[in-house]
């Protein structure tokens, strides 16, 4: 008679392990995001359908390399987060703008595709948690998700930006306290950490979008008017020189298995 008992698997994920590194390199992303997309809608004058169909189409190639790469690849996954952010913006400002559904509508919209892919993928898994990233299958639920929650992320941040008297270095306050509230959360609480990771990456994307526009936008509306093609040098060249310095580490994830 065989004796089953149960263990665990420990397997590298396809996403790098959640770190301080991590949320830096994060924040450099989604405001590349912003300044990138700008420069291709605005400065470039590509408009605003334009825009959302280049950065749409970079995006599927780098998802589609990175759920075919057989491991964690730090630059393969981080060129498709910066696509994905890319796109959000350009997508974010065509449905607020172009399509006339406001900010409002836009967000909620938005919210409600994010929740219904998180539904459907702890559905199909039992879990959301980033560190169950495995499989081609999670992957395009996670990938779905995060291009969401980048979208949603960007639709946030211009309407708290634009709405009311708070302008951008408002809502980058805002957004930076609500970051911080949920590192808080995380170390003096027992809030789960899955609620509090995907709540913090979508608070990333509208801090690095108010951080963006502060750079780039005119002066009389509140921002720097800095040139948008050289603050994304600058901020690429960031990002890459985090790569380069601070560790890169796939998640960890474990499986059940039984052992005879």
């Amino acid at each position: 008679m065989q004796d089953y008992t149960k263990s665990s698997i420990v397997s590298e994920s396809k996403v790098p392990e959640v770190t301080l590194g991590f949320w830096i390199i994060k924040i450099a992303a989604t405001t590349l995001g912003e300044t990138g997309g700008d420069t291709v809608t605005m400065t470039l004058n590509w408009g605003y359908l334009a825009g959302t169909c280049l950065f749409l189409v970079a995006m599927i190639v780098l998802i589609a390399a990175q759920i075919r790469a057989p491991r964690f690849q730090p630059a393969l996954y981080w060129a498709a987060i910066v696509a994905s952010t890319t796109f959000g913006t350009t997508m974010a400002d065509f449905a607020d703008r172009s399509l006339g559904i406001g900010y409002t509508g836009g967000s909620t919209l938005l919210l409600t595709c994010l929740v219904l892919v998180l539904g459907l993928w702890y559905r199909a898994e039992g879990t959301i948690a980033v560190n169950s990233v495995s499989t081609p299958r999670v992957e395009a639920f996670y990938w779905a998700a995060i291009t969401f929650s980048q979208t949603l992320g960007t639709a946030l941040g211009d309407w708290i930006a634009d709405t009311g008297d708070m302008g951008y270095r408002g809502g980058a306050l805002i957004f930076a306290a609500g970051l911080a509230v949920i590192a808080a959360l995380h170390f003096w609480t027992r809030v789960s950490r899955v609620t509090l990771f995907w709540a913090a990456f979508i608070l990333t994307r509208p801090l690095g979008a108010t951080v963006g526009d502060f750079l780039d936008k005119p002066l009389d509306h509140g921002g720097l008017a800095l040139s948008r093609p050289l603050a994304s040098a600058v901020i690429a060249a960031f990002m890459v020189a985090c790569l380069l310095l601070i560790p890169q580490r796939a998640g960890l994830h474990r499986e059940a298995a039984e052992q005879t």
